[in-house]
């Protein structure tokens, strides 16, 4: 295992990109949780849920929203099991779509009640674009 000993002398250890991608992913899932939890304490919301008056109003809805979301929580399983040039591909793609979906709910969502979702909404954009840089400069074999 590579080491390497930082300015105080600590030893830290060389983290596989597989490993760090399947963090990243991991984090993404956890603000996705965390957001829609919250997002119950907002007025009217689980009124909504009750009276199905909501966006995800019809069995097509939900299952493309479960299916949308399910994304992260595999990829935290496919950074770590899918060979190098695959894995780096689908980081990429997905890293970008998630951004551009989180960037996009993020200026959809500027309520007060929903501050705590544009933050969560940003922080998973910055999450996904580490994960694109990493993904981008996958090291080479020597």
């Amino acid at each position: 295992m590579d080491t390497k000993q930082n300015a105080n002398g600590l030893k830290d250890f060389e983290v596989n990109i597989k490993i760090k991608l399947a963090f990243l992913w991991t984090s993404v899932t956890l603000c996705y949780l965390y957001g829609d939890y919250f997002e119950l304490y907002v007025p009217n919301k689980t009124a909504g849920l009750v009276s199905r008056d909501n966006l995800l109003d019809n069995p097509v809805k939900l299952f493309m929203t479960a299916f949308l979301l399910a994304i992260p929580a595999v990829m935290v399983f496919f950074s770590i099991l899918l060979e190098p040039k695959i894995n780096r591909f689908l980081n990429i793609f997905f890293g970008l779509f998630f951004t551009l979906i989180m960037v996009l709910i993020a200026f959809t969502s500027l309520t007060p009640w929903k501050t705590f979702y544009v933050f969560l909404a940003l922080l998973e954009s910055a999450i996904t674009i580490l994960i694109v840089i990493f993904a981008w400069k996958w090291p080479k074999a020597v």
